[in-house]
């Protein structure tokens, strides 16, 4: 039976735990860009010279960024639970 050595078990925790800090800093940024969007969207409401079609182009592309950010969320979340274990 091959057994994983407690250096190279710390070595994979740790590049696990990079791989959560990166999912939860991509996770803010998604949440981020739904900011902007419905920023945009709300601009665009006011603006007469703006498609008709724009703010719900714009809202769903929001809802869209917020719901990745809310997987990735998740996903960090298990992964930790599993370095954890």
């Amino acid at each position: 039976m091959v057994t994983e050595s407690p250096r190279a078990a710390a070595s994979s925790a740790d590049e696990l735990l990079g791989q959560v800090r990166t999912l939860r800093q991509d996770a803010d940024l998604m949440g981020a860009y739904a900011r902007r969007l419905l920023a945009t969207a709300a601009a665009l409401g006011c603006c007469p010279a703006a498609p008709e079609w724009s703010r719900a182009t714009l809202e769903q592309q929001a809802a869209a960024c917020a719901t990745a950010a809310e997987q990735l969320r998740t996903a960090a979340a298990a992964l930790f639970a599993h370095v954890r274990g």
